[in-house]
């Protein structure tokens, strides 16, 4: 029985199954956020996030044993949230004839943020050093960028003031995790934070909106 679940442990853990894993949840993941538009202005405003799908793609970075893999499965699980949420988009109707280059773009971004968001997963678990606070202050940016962008960019101020208090939360709770686990210079989360966010913003306001708008 030992050596059975042993096989099991070994089985479930080899590149090709954790890939495999994560591409499925990432196309599970697309297709909920799609499903769910709609419901509730909250369920809404949740699921047409583009943090909410980065945010999963750190706690998958987190779950992989990994660092190389941890990295290559936040590229996998980005590039097949976005094709689940598409292909659901395509199955509803709603997918027009400017979606097959919005979809691209996403595609890209996804390819491009997925190795950082993963590695940071990663790193705030597993690493060492100062760049498991870098690593923290990395996953809680893109929910403040995204509430930057919502209040500065949409003028949408009530859903800017929710992601921005989220984002705030999940700073602190990654800073204080951090200082329980042992990682120096912990409160550099918290500092870095809502710098990176700032950049985020300036990011997606200026290269991914650009883009997107020209789609």
């Amino acid at each position: 029985m030992a050596l059975l679940t042993a096989s099991r442990r070994d089985t479930l853990s080899t590149p090709g199954a954790v890939l495999a894993a994560t591409a499925v949840f990432g196309l599970l993941l697309g297709w909920a956020t799609y499903g769910l538009h709609g419901l509730n202005p909250v369920l809404d405003r949740a699921t047409n996030s583009s943090s909410t799908w980065i945010i999963w793609t750190a706690v998958a970075g987190a779950l992989i044993r990994f660092r190389w893999l941890a990295a290559w499965g936040g590229a996998l699980m980005m590039l097949a949230t976005c094709c689940g949420y598409y292909a659901a988009s395509a199955l509803g109707g709603t997918f027009g004839s400017g979606a097959l280059g919005t979809a691209a773009v996403w595609s890209v971004a996804g390819l491009t943020g997925g190795p950082l968001l993963g590695w940071a997963g990663w790193t705030v678990r597993r690493g060492r050093g100062d760049l498991r606070a870098v690593a923290g202050a990395v996953v809680a940016m893109v929910v403040l960028g995204e509430g930057l962008w919502m209040g500065l960019g949409l003028r949408y101020w009530g859903e800017a003031a929710a992601f921005l208090t989220a984002g705030a939360l999940l700073a602190a709770f990654l800073t204080v995790y951090l200082a329980r686990t042992g990682a120096r210079r912990s409160w550099l989360c918290a500092v870095l934070a809502p710098v990176g966010g700032l950049v985020f913003y300036l990011a997606e306001r200026t290269v991914l909106n650009g883009l997107i708008g020209t789609v």
